[in-house]
């Protein structure tokens, strides 16, 4: 393979994991993760695998969401590459008895490393950025008291809260744009294992 070429198989990794989730194939989505691979999101953390058998289970309670990407950016260097994907998280829920859209923005930070002439994914970790909750129907009132929000980190307020009514304990120290140095050590980390400088 060239550069080029591990660009374009990383990429088609990444957006293939994303669309194994979406859809429901969880034996490609496990197929994208290496055996040691590491996942932390605002419901789940653990290993690539355990991720898959998860995310089925949560899709057969019904709860299920959509991820809009923008096109990823890929830094490769020899058998291991760094992915930044911009991604709109899109849950449609019900709260209170309406029919409510959810949207988390966040960036997906992945490691991918070359192994046995296979692009797998290491680890994947978001970093929140914001989000919104909006009636489907317009002109519906959607009655969230401030006070039930406190708490909740502002980079996904809305999503934690949706989430935790459903049963999902979310954790509060995910990766955030309301707590930037945090995610600038995730930058720096990631680079420096991209560049052998870190484990």
């Amino acid at each position: 393979m060239t550069g080029a070429d591990d660009v374009v198989a990383v990429t088609q990794l990444i957006l293939r994991e994303r669309q194994a989730r979406d859809r429901g194939r969880w034996d490609r989505l496990r197929a994208c993760y290496a055996p040691d691979a590491t996942v932390r999101l605002s419901w789940f953390r653990g290993s690539g695998e355990e991720f898959a058998a998860r995310s089925r289970e949560m899709a057969g309670r019904g709860d299920v969401a959509r991820h809009r990407l923008a096109p990823p950016v890929v830094d490769l260097d020899g058998t291991r590459a760094v992915v930044e994907v911009p991604a709109a998280i899109e849950v449609r829920t019900a709260l209170d008895g309406i029919d409510v859209d959810l949207t988390s923005y966040a960036r997906l930070l992945y490691r991918a490393e070359l192994r046995a002439r296979r692009w797998q994914i290491r680890s994947l970790d978001p970093v929140y950025e914001r989000d919104v909750i909006v009636p489907v129907l317009p002109g519906a009132t959607l009655a969230i008291h401030p006070n039930v929000l406190i708490g909740f980190r502002s980079s996904y307020q809305f999503l934690a809260y949706v989430l935790q009514g459903r049963g999902y304990p979310v954790a509060n120290d995910l990766y955030g744009d309301d707590c930037p140095g945090k995610a600038a050590e995730l930058y720096e980390s990631l680079y420096a294992w991209l560049t052998r400088k870190g484990s």
